[in-house]
């Protein structure tokens, strides 16, 4: 049986690359922290290992412990953090310190997968509105993109080191909460589009991710980076459109200026020295919002892999709401 190692495997997208590992019947060790929430991995073949990014020494010696494996997908991250070089320190540095814990210990046979994002990359050009592509100058607009990118330069200087680099759009489905706030709005009856008019959105479906993950991790290919959406590129109101035809509902709906979302968010970033937390609209959003075209290349994972997206944005929606409605989130 192969051994399989997912870091962050307790959170909304490790969870779901643990439950498919476990259906091809991978020997799985989900990599956790003590505090973790582990509710949705209730499988009782999941070995749990703590892992302690932050402390070098004692991370080697954790590592020293554990198995050789196979494959390890590196899904641990920050997506919100206090203080901007939270980000790098989480997305960055632990990053490194594991990679090197690794190859010290000798513990990857196969093949490293590392989750980043389109967020390394950035951006298209707001002119031709190219999709983003791998041969790119990558152009991060936001902290955790930056953080994100960093990791990738580190990970490709490592040339005898196989690994694969996954770069999803945004990612939604069950078990998701940052865009469940949209979700939440609408159910209300309440619809605030603080995007930009013409923004070109694209989206992929969490179980359409972890195939592209598992498709990518288990072939021969090795040291290359691939964006992963389901290959349809959608508007600014799409995602609330859809959101409302699902629900059966009707909103609402409030278009605020550019300049009150900046305002909006200065408030928010004051808030969280009360809160301790990175509220949900922040400068790094804005940043994202302000940006116009989010279409990326997903044309290489399909010529290589052939990979075909199950959802479309339609259906995955329709699966996360029975998912919100059936846990009572909605």
């Amino acid at each position: 049986m192969k051994k399989i190692l997912i870091t962050g495997a307790n959170g909304f997208i490790g969870s779901f690359l643990v439950e498919e590992a476990l259906k091809r019947n991978y020997e799985v060790y989900a990599g956790i922290r003590k505090t973790s929430n582990t509710e949705y991995l209730t499988d009782p073949r999941i070995k749990f290992t703590e892992l302690d990014f932050a402390d070098t020494n004692f991370l080697d010696l954790q590592v020293s412990k554990l198995p050789c494996f196979d494959f390890v997908i590196h899904n641990a991250g920050t997506t919100k953090a206090f203080k901007k070089k939270d980000y790098f320190i989480s997305n960055y540095q632990y990053t490194k310190n594991i990679i090197d814990a690794l190859i010290s210990k000798k513990k990857v046979s196969n093949k490293f997968i590392y989750m980043s994002s389109l967020a390394a990359y950035g951006p298209g050009d707001t002119l031709q509105h190219n999709v983003v592509s791998s041969t790119d100058t990558p152009k991060p607009v936001t902290s955790y993109g930056k953080s994100k990118l960093e990791s990738e330069k580190y990970l490709c200087s490592l040339t005898e080191f196989p690994h694969i680099i996954i770069r999803p759009t945004v990612v939604y489905g069950p078990r998701e909460k940052d865009l469940f706030t949209i979700f939440k709005l609408i159910n209300n009856n309440l619809e605030l589009l603080v995007g930009f008019k013409n923004q070109q959105l694209t989206f992929i479906y969490v179980k359409d991710l972890v195939k592209a993950v598992f498709q990518t991790m288990e072939s021969i290919v090795i040291n290359k980076g691939y964006f992963v959406s389901d290959g349809n590129v959608y508007d600014a109101q799409s995602l609330g459109d859809i959101i409302k035809k699902q629900l059966g509902k009707k909103t609402v709906r409030i278009y605020v200026p550019k300049h009150l979302v900046r305002l909006l968010a200065l408030f928010s970033e004051a808030s969280k020295y009360l809160t301790c937390k990175q509220p949900v609209l922040n400068f790094d959003k804005v940043n994202e919002l302000e940006c116009v075209n989010w279409k990326c290349d997903n044309t290489p994972l399909i010529d290589e892999f052939n990979f075909k997206s199950d959802y479309d944005l339609n259906k995955g929606i329709f699966e996360t709401i029975e998912w919100y409605k059936k846990s009572k989130w909605l």
